[in-house]
């Protein structure tokens, strides 16, 4: 499928991964959270909604142009357009969005039982690159988190990794 970006829109992109986490879905789909997200300036939303059950309305009325998918091999394209990724705490879609330099709100998932998720936008939060939330305070977030003040996350150091196993293997 191909994603639909009008020009001159700003744009969230919103990924749940290969999880289901239908209530952030359906926040996302509410009349409250878009009105929050038009405040913003943004006008486009595109929800990557993974194995849930909920299927929200693609629409294009009020202002705000909303697309949805399940699944794509490759989700970095739909983050780089992004203007502001809005994602489950799920580590690679954290680190994806912030390696691709990205804005990011992380959702907590709270149906979680052991809630690692927590733990992981905690540390990032506290590191100052990103801000989180729960569904429940996903608008009042929205409203009042300042996304401009946020860290760059640093680029990762293979080559200090593959040092490592060179001593480690013997090898230097």
């Amino acid at each position: 499928m191909e994603t639909r970006k009008r020009k001159g829109t700003k744009r969230v992109f919103v990924t749940v991964g290969t999880t289901q986490f239908d209530k952030l879905i359906e926040t996302m789909c509410s009349e409250d959270t878009l009105k929050a997200l038009q405040m913003l300036g943004y006008s486009n939303l595109l929800l990557q909604r993974g194995c849930g059950q909920y299927d929200p309305p693609s629409t294009t009325g009020d202002g705000m142009f909303v697309d949805h998918y399940r699944y794509k091999s490759n989700i970095r394209e739909d983050i780089e357009q992004a203007d502001l990724v809005i994602s489950h705490a799920g580590a690679g879609s954290c680190l994806e969005t912030l390696g691709a330099g990205r804005k990011l709100l992380v959702v907590i998932n709270e149906g979680l039982m052991d809630n690692h998720q927590l733990e992981l936008a905690n540390q990032l939060h506290l590191d100052g690159h990103l801000h989180y939330c729960t569904c429940s305070t996903l608008v009042q977030t929205l409203r009042t988190k300042n996304f401009t003040n946020l860290k760059p996350f640093p680029p990762g150091k293979p080559e200090v990794f593959a040092q490592y196993l060179d001593n480690l293997m013997g090898f230097t």
